[in-house]
Parts: C-alpha cells; structure tokens; sequence
C-alpha cells in the first residue's frame, strides 16, 4: 500500500479565445510538482461522432458532461497529491460542477481577460483547429465581463507577456485571491 499524500490544488485557468490560457498554463504547470495540465479542449476531441461546437446554444448538454468528466479527472490527480491546471473556456455557470468535486480541495479560478480588442486580435491569429471566428469570441468574450463578485478573479492580461502573467497569477495563488469559497 502507497504512502498516504496531501491534495494538490485545482487552479481553473479560463477566460475567453485569446486570452493566453494555454501558453500560460503550461507555464503554470511547470513551475509547479508534480503538476498535471488537463486542456479542455483536448477533452472535446475525444468526442469522435455527434460532437458540437461548444460554442453554440444545441451544445449545452455536451458541455455539460465534457466539463463533469473534465472536474472529475482533475480532483483525481488532485487527491493523488498533483497541483492541477485545468485550461479552458470555464465560465462561471460551471462553477458549481468544479465546487462540488472539489470538496475539501484548494480550488482556484483566475480569470485571464485581456482587452476585446487584443482578445479579437490574439484569437483570429491562432492556428488551424482553433476558434478565430469574430462573432463567437466576441460572444464569449462578453461572457467573461461584469462578473460581479467573481471579478476579484480576472487577471488583465493585455500588457503582461506569458511569463509575467504566470507570475502574477502565482503570486495571487499564494495570496488566496483566487480561491473559491466551498459551496
């Protein structure tokens, strides 16, 4: 039998098409250990047949089950002792999914929100495979403004290369600005 661990944390790194969240997760996930980086995205793919683009008003229930089997994966490696980086379009409406797994959990969501204008920017220039329609970022992206009290959560990110906005949203972890309250 295996030496009983501490939990790792879940950091829920989000925010809209753009904002940085992969580059800046895998930074994150380096500076931590051991570490896990869980992609959203890379979620979706496995869906082989009948998959819809999350983006539209019919994915609802697919993203609904995409983003349980998502929590469930990071609060296991989380109770394996690893410090967990879940990457992804996370918008608040799903933090209840991510509150209830984590029970007893460390769990953090920091919010990364450039400008729109640098979002749009950023977001049309990805590569192939990657959301650059204008109209569902700049869907998405309203989406992550006027967040009331969840607004203590967003990292503007526009003027911060990757490697600063890792450090900042390090800093706030140790601080606590990003934890979620137990719900």
């Amino acid at each position: 039998m295996s030496e009983p661990v501490s939990p790792g944390q879940v950091i829920v790194l989000t925010g809209p098409p753009g904002a940085g969240k992969s580059t800046v997760a895998r930074l994150l996930a380096d500076e931590l250990s051991p570490s896990v980086h869980l992609h959203t995205d890379d979620f979706y793919k496995f869906i082989r047949r009948g998959a819809i683009a999350p983006y539209l008003p019919e994915a609802q229930r697919q993203n609904e089950i995409v983003i349980d089997v998502l929590a469930t994966a990071a609060f296991g490696y989380a109770a394996g002792g690893y410090d967990v980086v879940v990457d992804g379009v996370i918008g608040p409406w799903f933090l209840d999914v991510f509150r209830k797994a984590g029970a007893g959990f460390a769990v953090h969501y920091v919010v990364l929100r450039p400008n729109e204008a640098i979002t749009i920017g950023r977001a049309v220039d990805r590569g192939p495979g990657a959301l650059t329609e204008v109209a569902p970022i700049r869907s998405l992206y309203k989406q992550f403004s006027g967040l009331g009290e969840l607004e203590r959560h967003v990292v503007d990110s526009g003027s911060l290369d990757a490697e600063d906005t890792t450090t900042a949203v390090l800093a706030g972890i140790a601080r606590g600005a990003y934890r979620l309250a137990e719900g």
